[in-house]
C-alpha cells in the first residue's frame, strides 16, 4: 500500500471562516505549451503553485533528456521576475523510447516521470504509443528506478464508445500492465470514472490526479441548451454517478488521490469551431475552483492534503513550506483573458466563485 506520512496540518481558518490558509500547492498535471503561449499562461500557475508536472506533448514532443532540458530552460526564462516556480519535467513515451533514455532522464534530477499517450488519443498524441507492450523494456527500467509512469488512460479503438474508453483501457491495457510490472509506480491522470477510483483503491503503487472540471461538472454540461465547447476535454466528462465517485475520492483524505488540473489552454477560435480542441483552461483560478468543490462537500479540512501533501509524498519530493491564503469573497470568473493573438475562455466563465486567492 502507498505509505502516507503523518500529516502536520498547517490549514487554518479565521473565526468566521472568512480566510483559509494552507501550504502552497503543486499542480501534478499541467499543459504550459511553448513560445508566446507559454509566456501568456505561466504567470497564472506561478501565482498559485510552487511546482508542476509539465506535460511533454509539444510539436515536436519532448522525447529525450536534451528536449526536456531545453524546454525546462524556456519555462524558467518565462517565470515572472521576482517569482519562484519549479517545473518538473516529463518525457513523452513513444515506440522508440529506450531504457537508456529513461536512465539518462532519471540521472538528470529534473525529469520526474514518463508520460504515456495512446497514439491519437488527445492533443498532439499522434506520436504516442501504438502498442503498450512495445514499451515493456522501458517499464522494466522504470520499475527498478521507481520512476512514475503517467497514463492517459483511454483506448482509441473507434468501436469503443467515447464514454467507455477509460473503463475499457483499465480492463484491456492497465490490468495486464499491472500483472507484468506489479511494482511499477503509476499515476492514472485526470481520472473520470468510478471504475478508475476502484482500481486505484485496490492496487498498490497506483495513484491518480483529479481535475476541477471532472469534480464540478458532468456530461450534461456539454449539451446545456446547445453544444458547450469550453467543457469539452479528454477524457470527456462522464455521468453524474462518476462525478460523485470522484468527489468522494478527492475529499476522502486518501493519499492516493491528489490535485492535477490538466489545464490545457486553447484559444477561443480553436475551441469554438467545427472541430473544437479538447481541453479546459483552469490555470487562472484552479485553487479557487478546488476550494469551491471541497467547501460544497463540507470537506475544506481535506483540501490542503489533497492539494499540497499527497502529490509530493507519492513523487518522494519534499513538501512545500510557503503558505497561500484564500479569502471568502464572491467574485465573477472573467468571460475571457488575453492569449497571444486571441483569448482564452476560463473554465466556468461568467459564474461566481466564493473563494479568491489573496
Amino acid at each position: 500500500m502507498l505509505q502516507c506520512r503523518t500529516l502536520s496540518l498547517s490549514l487554518s481558518y479565521d473565526d468566521k471562516m472568512q480566510k483559509l490558509t494552507l501550504i502552497r500547492p503543486d499542480d501534478w498535471h499541467l499543459h504550459l505549451r511553448d513560445g508566446e503561449a507559454l509566456q501568456a499562461v505561466l504567470p497564472h500557475t506561478v501565482r498559485q503553485f510552487a511546482r508542476a508536472i509539465v506535460m511533454p506533448n509539444l510539436k515536436p514532443p519532448v522525447r529525450d533528456l536534451a528536449d526536456a532540458a531545453a524546454y525546462r530552460d524556456r519555462i524558467l526564462a518565462a517565470i515572472p521576475a521576482g517569482k519562484q516556480f519549479k517545473p518538473l519535467m516529463t518525457l513523452y513515451l513513444t515506440d522508440q523510447t529506450s531504457p537508456e533514455d529513461v536512465l539518462a532522464a532519471q540521472a538528470s534530477g529534473f525529469v520526474q516521470a514518463v508520460k504515456y499517450y495512446p497514439a491519437g488519443a488527445t492533443t498532439n498524441a499522434e506520436f504516442g504509443v501504438t502498442d503498450i507492450r512495445n514499451c515493456d523494456p522501458v517499464f522494466e527500467v522504470m520499475q527498478r528506478l521507481e520512476m512514475p509512469l503517467l497514463l492517459h488512460g483511454e483506448v482509441t479503438d473507434k468501436a469503443v464508445d467515447i464514454f467507455d474508453r477509460e473503463k475499457v483501457f483499465i480492463e484491456q491495457q492497465l490490468m495486464p500492465l499491472r500483472q507484468r510490472f506489479p511494482q511499477l509506480k503509476v499515476v492514472m491522470e485526470h481520472i473520470t470514472t468510478a471504475d478508475a477510483v476502484e482500481f486505484v483503491l485496490v492496487h498498490d503503487h497506483i495513484a491518480a490526479t483529479i481535475t476541477p472540471q471532472h469534480l464540478l461538472y458532468n456530461r450534461n454540461s456539454l449539451f446545456n441548451r446547445g453544444i458547450r465547447p469550453h467543457f469539452y476535454c479528454l477524457p470527456i466528462l462522464k455521468r453524474e454517478r462518476h462525478r460523485q465517485a470522484l468527489l468522494q475520492a478527492a475529499t476522502s483524505g486518501n493519499p492516493k488521490f491528489f490535485l492535477g488540473t490538466d489545464s490545457a489552454p486553447h484559444s477561443r477560435d480553436r475551441k469554438e469551431n467545427a472541430c473544437g480542441c479538447a481541453g479546459c483552461f483552469s490555470a487562472l483560478h484552479a485553487i479557487e475552483l478546488y476550494a469551491e468543490v471541497f467547501e460544497n462537500a463540507n470537506a475544506l479540512d481535506k483540501l490542503e492534503a489533497f492539494a499540497s501533501f499527497y502529490g509530493p509524498d507519492f513523487y518522494q519530493l519534499p513538501r512545500n513550506t510557503e503558505q497561500i491564503t484564500l479569502i471568502k469573497t464572491s467574485w465573477r470568473i472573467p468571460d475571457e483573458v488575453p492569449f497571444v493573438d486571441s483569448q482564452l475562455v476560463p473554465l466556468g466563465a461568467g459564474s461566481e466563485l466564493m473563494w479568491q486567492m489573496a
